[in-house]
Formats: structure tokens, sequence, C-alpha cells
């Protein structure tokens, strides 16, 4: 008898830590519950929702910096702090925050969800979601699925806005982009597949903000003028923290007007600044109004398209990332019409005596 009741009790040990165990596992592969939502997603709201804003946050890579006291911080969780912020303090707008996270495992085996998607409305976060950043054939179909799902009803027209953080978003090739997707491709091409999603409606963006480095190309603005009136990028070798979101908090005093130019222009004056004043090397802040920057594009997309397809053919070659305006294949005219250029050279080094930039980048092919 006593051994059959130690067998018994230890029957019910291992049972008990089975469920534990179990239960862990749904607790660390599930969802955080979500923030009660006040009103269903789609359903009407009570105060004028005047903006909707979008932000990607890429963080699955390559994102640990340190700071001027040496200090460890990662890049892509300092911008997701910073669009909570902007979230919290615009009582008539409707954020949508997407963290695309490096993918983790639970005991090692079991995969944790890779995206995490906050939902703000008037101010107040209205929901906080787990999703998978695999599922889809598109690149942001999760991210589109949970936008169409939670964005409220459609009142007189809003101002839009996308922010893209992240490293430099290639034109070609791009495996390699995402640490836990080796083998997945990403490029501006897909970036742009997204966006024509996020707009099926055909409005396009008001502004789109890439807080990246060297995506003020001309293949860049390019492939996203069917989806802006007004881009935000930087042609040089700025991290993707650079963009300051300071001027967002505030959207009904900045764009209060409804001026989208004068707007992007603050914003590039102050994230412009912020930086002369914190890193030594070379600053470039660019403004593309799409509509007037159409001659330049297509005055050079020929030239511009020969250099990607000698990339995508000769995977050996490299390139060197120089300013059009250096380029005599690239100078043209109306290179200068439709972009607002803020540049700084370099307090050291070969770049240090270059006076200004045309506000676009090029590749320059290397043999």
């Amino acid at each position: 008898p006593l051994f059959h009741n130690r067998h018994a009790y230890v029957g019910k040990a291992i049972l008990a830590c089975l469920c534990l165990a179990v239960g862990l596992l749904l607790f660390a592969c599930g969802s955080p519950p979500p923030a009660p939502l006040e009103t269903a997603p789609g359903e009407e709201i009570t105060l004028p929702r005047n903006y909707i804003v979008v932000f990607i946050i890429h963080g699955d890579g390559g994102y640990l910096f340190h700071d001027s006291d040496g200090n460890d911080y990662r890049a892509d969780e300092v911008a997701l702090a910073g669009a909570q912020k902007v979230a919290a303090k615009n009582s008539q707008a409707e954020v949508f925050i997407f963290h695309e996270k490096h993918r983790r495992h639970f005991l090692l085996v079991f995969p944790r969800h890779d995206g995490e998607f906050y939902y703000y409305r008037n101010g107040r976060l209205l929901a906080r979601e787990s999703y998978w950043r695999d599922k889809g054939q598109s690149r942001f179909d999760p991210e589109v699925t949970l936008y169409n799902r939670f964005r409220a009803k459609e009142r007189p027209r809003p101002m839009r806005l996308f922010l893209y953080f992240g490293h430099e978003i290639p034109e070609v090739a791009g495996k390699g982009y995402d640490a836990s997707y080796r083998d997945r491709a990403f490029t501006v091409n897909d970036l742009a597949d997204g966006l024509k999603h996020f707009t099926r409606d055909s409005t396009k963006f008001d502004l789109i903000v890439l807080s990246s480095c060297f995506n003020g190309t001309p293949h860049t603005i390019s492939a996203l003028t069917p989806y802006a009136r007004y881009i935000m990028a930087s042609p040089g070798n700025l991290h993707l923290s650079y963009f300051d979101l300071r001027p967002f908090e505030e959207l009904n005093v900045g764009l209060r007007n409804g001026d989208v130019a004068a707007f992007a222009k603050e914003c590039a004056r102050i994230s412009f600044d912020r930086l002369a004043r914190d890193i030594q090397t070379e600053i470039t802040v660019a403004i593309y109004d799409v509509d007037r920057v159409q001659g330049f594009l297509r005055s050079v997309d020929g030239v511009y398209d020969h250099a990607l397809s000698t990339l995508k053919e000769k995977v050996s070659i490299s390139i060197e990332h120089c300013d059009c305006g250096e380029d005599s294949a690239y100078v043209r005219p109306a290179m200068g019409e439709g972009v607002d250029v803020l540049f700084r050279p370099a307090r050291f080094g070969r770049s240090a005596q270059k006076q200004n930039h045309s506000g676009w980048e090029c590749p320059k092919l290397l043999k």
C-alpha cells in the first residue's frame, strides 16, 4: 500500500508539473490581454478625429547603440516609446503602432509572437495585441489586417501620416533585412506594396517619414509616389532614431492650418538641429514635394534603373553611396525642383569641405 501511495503521489506531482508547464507555455506564447475597447472597432467616436497616424518600427536586427556617455540603448525601443507618447498626447487622432520584433522561443523550442500592435484613439490606448509577422503573401499583410480591423469609420477626410523607423530599405536584393527571416527579402518595392494596401481608397498619405539611412533616392521616392504627397527622408547615413518626434506630439498645433509642407519642414529642422548638436558626421535631411519632383525622376529613371539592373546581375559588384549632384550621369536642370535640403558637412574627413548636397543619393558602381 505504501508503494502504491508513493506512485500515486508521484503521478499527481508529474501531472501538476505538466499542467504548470502548459500554462506557462500558453502565457509565454499568447498575446498580452488587450485593453478593453470602449467602442467596437469601426464604430463612430465622440470626439472629432482629425488625424490618422501609422507607425511601423522595425526592431528585428542590429539596433543596439551607445549614447555619448557609453550607455546601451535599443533604438527601436526608443522609437516605440516616442510613438506611444505621440499617440497619448493627441486627443483628436487615431494612431496605429506596429513594432516588428526579433523572434524568440519559449524553452528554446516554442516560437513566440514577433509583432506587437498598439491602437490608440483620442489619446487612449484601446487595444494591444501580439501577432505573427510571417503570415500572408505580402510582407505587411498582418499589419494591414489589424489596421482595417480597428480603424474607425471615416469622417470628413483626416490628415494621414505614415512613419517608418528602421535600417536602410534596400532597392534590390534585400535578403537578411530581418534577422528572424534570413531568406525573406524586403525592398522599397515591398514597402510600396504595403502602402498600397494601407491606402485602398486611393487616398494618399499627406506625409511619409522614412527614419532610415540612404533612402532619399530617385528610386525610393518614385516607388512611393502613388501613396504620398510629401516625403521626408535622409540621403545620408543616419540610423533609424534620427527623426525627432516632438512636433508630432501636438498635431493640432503643427497642422492647425493644414499646411503639410510647412509642418514637414519644421519637423526636418528640429531633427536636423538635434543631430547637429549630437553627432560629428555628415547630416542631410530632405523634404520632397512628390508632385514637383516628377520631372527630375523621369529624367533619371533610365540611368538609375540601369544601375539597379547591374547590381542585380552582378552580385559580387560593390557600390558606394554618393550625392547625385556629384555624378554627371544624374545631374539635370530640374534636380533641385521640389526638394528642400538641410545639410551640414562632417566635422572631419574628406567630406568636411563639402558645401552643399543635392538632396538625392545615387549608387556609384565600383569595379
